[in-house]
């Protein structure tokens, strides 16, 4: 495929996630998931557990962070040139149907607000965004803390990440431990990254 052609089908693939990943940030993983499947010389699963680590690590939303860096590392196989302008345009193609939606309700939301379809249109919203965040949790869970690629449920327990899951339940615990909830978020990640060099994970 040739570098304009590899750009034209990212953006249209990020302008596609953004359409379709109510929901924020999260959201996006199940679409970035079809994308490895789809596009195996992008990025494997395997890399985008990596990519999930390094965008929950860095600044900004998830969904951003991941736009530019597959963008950058996608056009960067058809040369330095094309690496900035891949991540610059899978960014703006993920944000722009965000931005023109936004507008557009915007526009008319203190219009009709109080109107009982809008309720209800909202009503039936949240759920189905609360149902996309989970599946995007789930597939983090899948690529994180579990291996279900033989998965046989006669030796289950071979497919847990049990060094993963360890680090996963003392954050947990620490993060919702009323003397230490209060931490930084960065400590939590700093301590589990020297974690993840120890145990070679």
């Amino acid at each position: 495929m040739s570098a304009l052609m590899t750009l034209l089908t990212l953006c249209f693939e990020f302008f596609k996630t953004g359409l379709l990943a109510v929901g924020g940030g999260l959201a996006t993983l199940p679409f970035l998931s079809e994308m490895a499947d789809k596009y195996p010389t992008w990025f494997t699963h395997e890399q985008l557990a990596d990519m999930v680590a390094v965008s929950e690590s860095t600044p900004g939303p998830i969904g951003v962070n991941m736009a530019t860096y597959v963008g950058f590392r996608v056009m960067s196989a058809h040369g330095a040139v094309w690496s900035v302008p891949g991540a610059i345009l899978a960014t703006v193609s993920l944000v722009l149907p965000s931005l023109i939606i936004i507008v557009a309700v915007a526009k008319m939301m203190n219009k009709y607000i109080e109107n009982k379809f809008v309720q209800w249109a909202f009503g039936g919203l949240r759920p189905a965004v609360t149902g996309l965040i989970a599946a995007a949790g789930w597939s983090v869970v899948e690529l994180t803390l579990l291996d279900l690629t033989d998965f046989n449920i006669m030796r289950f327990w071979e497919a847990i990440n049990i060094p993963a899951v360890i680090i996963f339940a003392v954050v947990l615990f620490f993060a919702m431990f009323k003397k230490t909830k209060k931490l930084h978020p960065i400590v939590f990640i700093g301590a589990c990254a020297v974690l993840g060099v120890v145990l070679k994970l």
